[in-house]
């Protein structure tokens, strides 16, 4: 990463490791911050002054523990993307770690954040101050304006990727994803980055997540299908704006409700658009997932019917395909595209189905993909994520309104028994 402090560096980093993880490809971010705080957890502004000597040590040795712990790393061969999170902010620095990669034999690519955006500048200084662990326990004025006067320090010595680092593959993305630079990009898997990252904004958002409410299949305990809400479900959908309210959904900005192409979100959805007038747009790669010859029937059913595959599923549910249906890795598969789109968007309501949403709560989440389809995301409850710089703010909203639970244990035919309020 390359960057000045505020600029969302650490925020992309960990989308990228999201976004990899997701699909199933091992990485990681060696922060240096986390290494320097070993020895100076919480330094002030003068630690980072370009004229402190002993401070300016200090920040290289981290530098030189994390790149060696990185490269370390990368000896066992299934580990496919480290991330150096760090300003890097000089053409020094980036020559010294060009050097230590290519020496190791590895691949690289250095990604820039620019912006000149004081609203985004700011909003980041905020997120910083209450969520970094510099300044955990600290007053947060206080640290907001040693954060300001830490940013100072780094100007003065600040060099952006230019026309004489053209060997170096690299990426620039500027306020936001206005203006990307690319520069040597050569083989897929940074081609897969790229395409990523130009798709990202570091604007401030949140993601409401909902299943719709309980169907009549729910309540007979029948997978799939395209069955209507229960009089319950009804319920839930005609709470859902007041429950987006409380949450805090925003008037004055951008929202758009997103659900699949089936009747069951459709309805539970039509009362949001309707009383909040929010857009609705509808995406087919957000129907449930496929059952194939299973679907209608119920868990003790596929499991008398059909013993072997209900086995094989609980043996490896993420990558178990129902005969002439879909596993959970062809699910990811289809929903890249809507990951995309989503990091495109700002605020977002999805409303759509519980396999669906274990996909995009395990991206979110960085779920590993053998737990993701185990995941329990209740009927009648309402989801907030708000993407932050170090991991994502997760809230809940029961609308408690009683419903079936439609989860089932490993190695369980039926699910939990009873009615239950959302937990």
């Amino acid at each position: 990463m390359v960057g000045l402090p505020a600029r969302g560096k650490s925020l992309i980093a960990g989308k990228i490791v999201r976004y990899l993880k997701w699909l199933s490809v091992t990485a990681r971010i060696f922060n240096v911050g986390s290494y320097r705080r070993n020895d100076n957890p919480h330094p002030d502004a003068n630690f980072f002054d370009v004229n402190n000597t002993a401070g300016e040590q200090a920040r290289r040795a981290a530098a030189e523990a994390a790149v060696a712990d990185m490269i370390k790393w990368f000896s066992n061969k299934k580990n496919k993307v480290g991330i150096l999170d760090a300003t890097n902010s000089t053409k020094a620095r980036r020559k010294w770690i060009y050097e230590k990669i290519t020496e190791a034999k590895l691949l690289h690519i250095f990604i820039e954040s620019k912006c000149d955006d004081e609203s985004i500048i700011m909003h980041n200084i905020l997120d910083v101050k209450t969520t970094s662990p510099d300044y955990v326990g600290q007053d947060p004025e206080k640290a907001a304006q040693d954060f300001r006067d830490r940013i100072k320090n780094y100007e003065k010595v600040y060099e952006s990727l230019d026309e004489s680092e053209k060997d170096y593959s690299y990426v620039k993305v500027t306020n936001v994803g206005h203006q990307v630079v690319i520069n040597r990009i050569q083989d897929y898997l940074s081609s897969r980055i790229v395409y990523y990252l130009t798709n990202l904004h570091i604007k401030p958002r949140s993601i409401w997540l909902s299943r719709h409410g309980e169907s009549e299949y729910n309540v007979l305990k029948l997978i799939g299908g395209d069955s209507n809400l229960s009089p319950r479900g009804e319920e839930y959908a005609k709470i859902l704006p007041e429950l987006l309210i409380k949450s805090g959904i925003p008037k004055d900005q951008k929202v758009v409700v997103w659900t699949s192409t089936l009747l069951r979100t459709n309805q539970t959805a039509r009362h949001v658009v309707e009383q909040l007038g929010f857009r609705k747009l509808e995406w087919k790669a957000l129907d449930e997932i496929d059952g194939g010859i299973c679907d209608g029937y119920t868990y003790r059913q596929i499991a008398e019917k059909w013993p072997e595959d209900f086995a094989a599923r609980d043996s490896d549910k993420y990558h178990y395909r129902y005969p002439g249906g879909e596993s959970y890795a062809d699910v990811v598969a289809r929903l890249e595209p809507i990951i995309m789109e989503l990091e495109r968007e700002e605020n977002v309501i999805i409303v759509t189905h519980q396999a669906i949403l274990r996909c995009i709560y395990a991206y979110f989440n960085e779920t590993p993909s053998d737990e993701s389809p185990w995941q329990k995301i209740p009927l009648h409850t309402l989801i907030k994520l708000t993407p932050r710089a170090y991991g994502s703010k997760k809230e809940e909203f029961p609308a408690n309104i009683p419903a079936v639970s439609t989860y089932r244990a490993k190695g369980e035919v039926e699910e939990e028994a009873g009615d239950k309020p959302a937990e």
